[in-house]
């Protein structure tokens, strides 16, 4: 039960605080989770209660919640200089030197980098490039951006109308010119009878069919997640990419890999477009480049990109457009030392290594008759629950299936996500053999009780 004592952090977070993408009926049932430390891949708070978090605060902490290296970057960066900007030509040693790094560990041999203080940022401002290079090379009316249902790009307007999500109508979103094409989730969107790869050309052929019904010189770009994270860790069907990229390019549309969740290690390589075998005209990263530790988003554009944009802005005399904050010191030094930390520290490794133990968990727990399938990359990996699972037939969304599954695991001393029907994992990169033992034998559990109780 809730602490309701008045003076209770709990109480005081019920009477100041809004509540964002949070279940409501739960919090009235259940009361806030008010943290007070992290040790490890565990979290705490002010009643000596614990939790193994599962899903790495959301999808960033993968280096722990106490790592001594990123926090004493960051110590020592405030120490030197705590603040400046990235306008006018003046930004810091650290702005370059993170700039210089992110291109050498990115699929492209050369490129330049913009700085955003989140992901959704760095969706809304290569929305914002893309139709700045439309007005400077002569094609204002390239203006239309595609991606997918289910796919999670952010929150700001622009990324919200990316976002394929049907809580953003009421925000009255999608703004006009963004267009969701099919979701490329085989189980769920194929046909009966459709083979995996008869999926796969239908959705090259959807999006032909889509380009030249909008008419190819007025889309802007196209954006895709690696692996949908948002949407319930949806890989994609075998083969999409390489169906689909010489499809945009015949049209000469822009392809931006979405890796603020797969960037970094997620899927087992540095980047989710390296697991899928395509290199992509941008990457949007965020989440793991600070791990956490930091509020920052990037852009990585390739040469193409790269070349045309440095072109546009001399144009211009200009590229207006930037944050205060962007290019933080702190947040470059600490993005610093986590790429550090993640690919040269052994903690990709650890996500390799793992990948084989969290897939067997997975599959194990699939064996259950209310789970209608498991899929995942790396250590990222969803259960979706079934009522019916020859027919593929969910609970009734009336019944919470996927939140009392997560309540229950956190009764237990687990935090998990429920997205949909739904529970998603994503464990930080420090995890072990015996936090995955634990992870998955709480998980159980907690899936047999509300089970047995729903019926």
């Amino acid at each position: 039960m809730p602490d309701t004592a008045p003076n209770s952090l709990e109480a005081a977070a019920d009477r100041s605080m809004l509540y964002g993408f949070t279940d409501y009926p739960s919090i009235h049932a259940r009361g806030p989770m008010v943290l007070t430390h992290g040790r490890g891949s565990r979290v705490y708070d002010g009643h000596g209660r614990s939790w193994l978090d599962a899903n790495s605060g959301l999808w960033n902490m993968v280096a722990g919640f106490d790592h001594r290296g990123i926090a004493e970057a960051a110590k020592a960066q405030y120490d030197r200089m705590g603040g400046y900007h990235a306008f006018f030509g003046r930004m810091t040693d650290q702005a370059v030197m993170l700039s210089e790094r992110l291109v050498q560990v990115s699929p492209f041999d050369r490129g330049r980098v913009i700085y955003t203080n989140s992901g959704s940022e760095a969706n809304d401002t290569m929305v914002k490039a893309l139709w700045f290079l439309g007005w400077s090379e002569g094609h204002p009316q390239r203006r239309k951006i595609l991606t997918r249902w289910n796919g999670y790009h952010g929150v700001t307007a622009v990324s919200a109308s990316m976002t394929g999500k049907p809580y953003n109508a009421s925000f009255g979103l999608p703004l006009p010119g963004f267009i969701h094409l099919t979701c490329p989730h085989y189980w769920r969107e194929g046909r009966p009878g459709e083979s995996e790869s008869e999926f796969t050309v239908r959705m090259a052929r959807e999006l032909e069919a889509t380009i030249i019904a909008e008419g190819p010189d007025t889309i802007a770009g196209f954006f895709a997640e690696p692996v949908m994270g948002a949407g319930g860790c949806i890989p994609p069907s075998a083969g999409y990419f390489q169906a689909i990229q010489p499809v945009l390019k015949r049209y000469g549309i822009p392809l931006i890999a979405d890796e603020v969740i797969c960037g970094f290690g997620r899927t087992g390589a540095v980047w989710g477009c390296e697991s899928y075998g395509f290199v992509p005209d941008a990457i949007i990263s965020s989440k793991v480049l600070t791990a956490g530790y930091f509020p920052m988003g990037a852009i990585i554009l390739g040469p193409d990109l790269s070349d045309r944009l440095q072109a546009a802005s001399e144009r211009y005399e200009d590229f207006p457009h930037g944050f205060t904050a962007s290019a933080h010191p702190v947040g470059c030094a600490v993005a610093l030392k986590a790429i550090e930390v993640v690919l040269d520290e052994g903690l990709i490794d650890n996500v390799r290594a793992l990948t084989p133990m969290f897939e067997d968990g997975l599959a194990r727990l699939a064996d259950h008759p209310n789970i209608g399938e498991w899929r995942g990359r790396g250590l990222m990996g969803a259960l979706e629950m079934v009522r019916d699972r020859d027919g593929k037939v969910p609970f009734p969304g009336s019944l919470s299936v996927s939140e009392r599954v997560a309540n229950t695991c956190m009764d237990e001393g687990l935090i998990c996500r429920p997205l949909g029907q739904a529970i998603v994992l994503c464990p930080p990169f420090i995890f072990t053999p015996s936090d995955m033992d634990e992870m998955f034998g709480k998980l159980e559990a907690a899936m047999g009780r509300v089970f047995a109780e729903v019926g």
